[in-house]
């Protein structure tokens, strides 16, 4: 039986970046009172959730996500006052917000961490993992950076080395260590004391380690720590949380998210991610194949259902855009966008989109590589000139940066397509005079109009919001899945995931054509689908 502890099961989930969302004051840094500015058009989007990337103060290395103070706003984005206001606001508009919770590591300009440099018997040495060389070198031989370097720097004043799973001026906390673990539960619930209502949980299966594994994260105490987060904080304000998790089988996921053990909400999953990628990796694409892209949803769809839910997910920061990977650029982008958000958030679990995602933006082209500021892209620069070329590395940036989904949003045609009267902090999306929020809310065919007539649909609608999921058909471009609740009507989702038109048999006899990417009025007895059309039906 459901409770009001379910409602991220109706949540539909709009990533913010904020730096990039909208600036109100022509700083070219967007801020809080630009997404004030902007929630009306979220609230007639279908939103009802909001997740914003770290607004905390920063030495902003890695864009926020090296942290100084857990405690505080970033001045760039305005005062505390300001993100009070914006808070108040969304919540005026029934819109709630969850936090970036990034507790592995803070920034090695975070006072606990200056502290701990000075020397063993520092204050907050022992906030931090420490240990002495092996054998003249790093204690094991984890890699950080990104690109293979050590996850150990040595300290020449102590003697010992620290660790730093990401970026080098990323120290990483010890969870070992009960009085990390009683600051990180009080931060938390001062902010929940703000009024904040989940958080989304960056690399969470990084906090507990075993030294002796071939890579860190997924260590022994993982789940203690968690659950003792969850009696501390997210069970007492009925939180929402998600977490940031790599490599994890569907059954590793509900070890972390199933409702009975305390953990976590819910937890991205990332194995659609690395379809088209050369093992996985970023700036190494393989052909992409649709039917592969297919078949990884449908599995985390059969190995959560009945017991776990799904986080939907195509976009976020640290992710390029979904057309560029997944879809159609050019003559069919809008096409592909709404096909693709037909597939994904009409399956079972809770949608997340990115800025932008909902008008079918697209990659911008960077043509220098002074453009692409990312730290990913920079540590990785020097490797991809010298194997492929300048002209090569930067079509592959243009291709899977970060920074392809960090370029400003674009609301209009105008100078900086509308998102700041100054300089902005990185380069404007190539694209922006065509695609922009104006002219998608206008178009009779815009991506916008779609998403928010499928949110529509999928929330009057019980099966879609709570049923089962069965894959039928994913052969040649042609895609059938059936979503079923008992005591409820079957619902059909039927699409064409190709370039070409192919014909499909009526998916099911007197059935409802509920919404139609293409503006479809009746269902015939045999169909041709237009290249990337889909349909919803209900039997």
């Amino acid at each position: 039986m459901e409770t009001k502890k379910d409602w991220y099961k109706d949540a539909v989930v709009y990533q913010i970046y904020p730096k990039s969302f909208c600036d109100s004051n022509g700083d070219g840094i967007g801020d809080f009172k630009g997404i004030i500015s902007k929630l009306d058009y979220l609230k007639d989007l279908g939103v009802n959730t909001v997740w914003i990337s770290p607004c905390y103060p920063t030495p902003d290395k890695d864009n926020g996500y090296d942290i100084s103070d857990f405690d505080n706003v970033d001045p760039k984005f305005g005062t505390m006052e300001d993100f009070e206001e914006m808070l108040e606001e969304m919540h005026k508009r029934g819109i709630r917000l969850l936090m970036d919770l990034v507790v592995n590591h803070t920034s090695d300009e975070h006072e606990w961490f200056k502290s701990a440099i000075q020397g063993k018997d520092a204050k907050y040495r022992d906030y931090y993992i420490w240990k002495d060389p092996v054998n003249g070198g790093p204690p094991n031989k984890w890699g950080g950076d990104a690109i293979g370097g050590s996850a150990w720097i040595y300290d020449e004043k102590s003697g010992q080395y620290y660790l730093h799973v990401g970026f080098h001026y990323q120290p990483d906390l010890d969870w070992e260590n009960p009085k990390v673990r009683e600051e990180i539960a009080n931060m938390i619930n001062r902010w929940f004391d703000r009024g904040v209502d989940g958080f989304r949980c960056d690399v969470i299966n990084m906090i507990s380690k075993d030294f002796d594994a071939p890579h860190p994260g997924d260590g022994p105490r993982l789940h203690e720590f968690l659950h003792e987060l969850y009696e501390k904080c997210f069970k007492p304000h009925n939180a929402f949380t998600v977490g940031e998790v790599w490599d994890l089988p569907p059954e590793d996921s509900l070890m972390l998210t199933h409702p009975d053990r305390g953990e976590l909400t819910l937890a991205f999953q990332f194995e659609h991610m690395r379809v088209g990628r050369e093992d996985g990796k970023r700036f190494y694409p393989a052909e992409f194949k649709p039917h592969d892209f297919v078949d990884v949803l449908a599995k985390w769809q059969k190995g959560l259902n009945g017991e776990g839910w799904n986080a939907l997910c195509m976009e976020n920061h640290d992710q390029p855009r979904c057309l560029n990977r997944f879809g159609n650029t050019g003559k069919y982008r809008r096409e592909s966008a709404k096909m693709l958000a037909t597939l994904l958030y009409c399956q079972q679990g809770t949608p997340f989109l990115y800025e932008g995602q909902e008008l079918g933006c697209i990659n911008p082209i960077f043509h220098t590589l002074e453009e692409s500021i990312d730290i990913e892209s920079c540590n990785n620069q020097d490797i991809l000139v010298k194997k492929f070329g300048v002209e090569e590395t930067l079509r592959r940036f243009s291709f899977d940066s970060r920074d392809c989904g960090r370029v400003p949003m674009a609301w209009d045609d105008s100078e900086n397509g509308g998102f700041t009267t100054g300089k902005p902090w990185i380069k404007l999306n190539d694209f922006y005079k065509d695609i922009n929020a104006k002219n998608e809310l206008a178009a009779a065919d815009g991506v916008y109009g779609y998403y928010k007539n499928l949110f529509k649909v999928r929330a009057a609608n019980k099966t879609l919001m709570r049923g089962d999921f069965e894959l039928l058909k994913n052969a040649d471009g042609e895609v059938v899945f059936r979503r079923f609740l008992e005591g409820e009507k079957d619902v059909y989702v039927v699409l064409n995931y190709s370039e070409k038109k192919i014909k499909v048999n009526k998916p099911c006899k007197g059935g409802k054509l509920m919404l139609s990417t293409h503006q479809r009025k009746r269902l015939d007895e045999n169909m041709t689908l237009k290249p990337y059309e889909a349909m919803i039906v209900e039997a």
